[in-house]
């Protein structure tokens, strides 16, 4: 079995090829060069320290508190915190329940609500979906 030409034309043109790469003044410079040093750089920084909170404290009673509900709108909850409230507030007459949703987004809306509740609540609950 004879091979073809153009195989045999590919080979020898490689052949060229690799012998002229072993010849070329460019090789024998390049084991006399030095590495150059790279310096890496770490692109995630370093974060600053974490200021620890303490937990709130747990209420001893809910009696005569105002307690904040709020949704953060996941679909669905709204139908489950409203019967939450009702059953609360059947349960516990004398505390205060007080229904909010959640403004979307972290801009100044959802900071008015948390003043709020810092302001003139006693606890909250946060319904979180998922």
């Amino acid at each position: 079995m004879k091979p073809r030409k153009e195989v045999m034309v590919i080979l020898f043109i490689g052949l060229c090829f690799s012998v002229m790469g072993l010849l070329s003044p460019v090789a024998g410079q390049a084991a006399d060069m030095k590495e150059p040093i790279l310096t890496v750089l770490n692109p995630l920084g370093t974060p600053p320290p974490i200021k620890l909170l303490p937990m709130a404290p747990r209420l001893d009673t809910i009696k005569g508190k105002i307690i904040y509900i709020v949704n953060d709108g996941y679909p669905g909850s709204n139908l489950l915190l409203g019967e939450l409230k009702a059953v609360m507030e059947e349960r516990h007459p004398d505390t205060t329940f007080i229904y909010r949703d959640k403004p979307g987004g972290m801009g100044g809306k959802i900071q008015e609500l948390w003043d709020e509740i810092k302001e003139k609540g006693d606890a909250m609950i946060l319904a979180l979906g998922h």
